[in-house]
């Protein structure tokens, strides 16, 4: 007859080996369950990728069939080099797009990866392709209207190529590839790279087409940063104050919004040193909230502190999906 102590070590035992088979079970299962939501991602992924592509490729080929080519402007970066090269020289511009933008994108090895690399390739060649197949209707002669809507499809192309993970101008690869081995930042490169481009075209076309290809640039550098930024451009914001308990209350049910709380020491204020510890919030908001928000926190503390800085993007949390994401 085995003791108490010996029934209570044998029925520790089993317990402990039933539960090792359930907690078995359960992991399995969770790491099939995420072995095909990985799955499931990545595929998704993939279509909205090639969607993409396709559509920066259609964009870009319309703006430069329909508005740019048939006018004899041109733009900044590979493409304004394959334009002006093109109308001096009569080779295609498909094929000067495609071998003058590959040293670009070849640069990219290094900074970005193989991914970048293939799709880029892939985008480039099916640009090149578009241009000579899809007969583009000529939209418009008016000299304003190709320069800005020629711009705007055009850097509406770039930014949906972008979206899906290549590009179809590699200037900014370049300038990437540059500014790691000197002073100046990328967006000075490809400032110099572009007026070196406009400068030239001054001097082989004229200054009158020179000054409407800087505006066909201007209308798809801003076309490109709607298309990756969105129309709700997010704005990360910090309040400070004796409240902070309220005013989290009220950004999770009134605003409906997620926020961070940390713990900090105050320093130097209108009554001298203090550094009593202080609870800061931290929330994300798009720029059309900004001014219910502050009327809100106004409502609970009018001395509260807040501190709001612009946000390129956001992953995750409680904050609304950004358009084409």
């Amino acid at each position: 007859m085995p003791s108490n102590l010996q029934l209570y070590n044998i029925i520790l035992r089993e317990i402990k080996r039933s539960l090792g088979k359930t907690n078995a079970e359960v992991l399995t299962k969770y790491e099939l369950a995420k072995g095909r939501w990985r799955l499931k991602k990545t595929i998704s992924g993939a279509i909205k990728d090639v969607v993409m592509l396709l559509l920066g490729v259609l964009s870009a080929g319309f703006g430069l069939k329909g508005f740019i080519i048939p006018n004899g402007f041109i733009d900044g970066g590979v493409v304004g080099i394959s334009l002006l090269t093109s109308r001096q020289t009569g080779i295609s511009i498909s094929i000067l797009i495609l071998f003058i933008s590959i040293p670009f994108i070849l640069l990219g090895l290094r900074q970005i990866g193989k991914a970048f690399i293939i799709k880029s390739i892939l985008s480039i060649a099916l640009l090149a392709l578009a241009i000579v197949i899809i007969p583009y209707p000529v939209v418009t002669n008016d000299k304003l209207l190709v320069a800005f809507f020629g711009g705007f499809f055009l850097g509406a192309g770039i930014g949906f190529s972008i979206r899906g993970g290549g590009v179809i101008d590699g200037t900014e690869v370049l300038a990437v590839s540059l500014s790691r081995k000197g002073s100046l930042t990328v967006g000075d490169f490809i400032l110099i790279f572009n007026i070196a481009i406009f400068s030239v075209a001054a001097y082989l076309l004229s200054v009158e087409i020179a000054l409407y290809s800087i505006l066909t640039y201007l209308s798809a550098s801003k076309t490109v940063d709607f298309i990756l930024e969105g129309i709700e451009e997010f704005t990360g914001v910090t309040i400070i104050s004796p409240h902070s308990e309220e005013i989290a209350q009220m950004i999770q049910k009134k605003l409906r919004r997620g926020l961070t709380i940390y713990e900090g020491k105050r320093g130097y204020g209108k009554r001298g040193i203090n550094y009593d510890t202080t609870d800061i919030i931290f929330t994300v908001i798009t720029r059309l909230e900004i001014r219910r928000l502050t009327i809100e926190v106004e409502k609970i503390d009018p001395n509260s502190f807040i501190v709001m800085q612009s946000i390129r993007d956001t992953r995750g949390g409680m904050v609304k999906k950004r358009p084409l994401k």
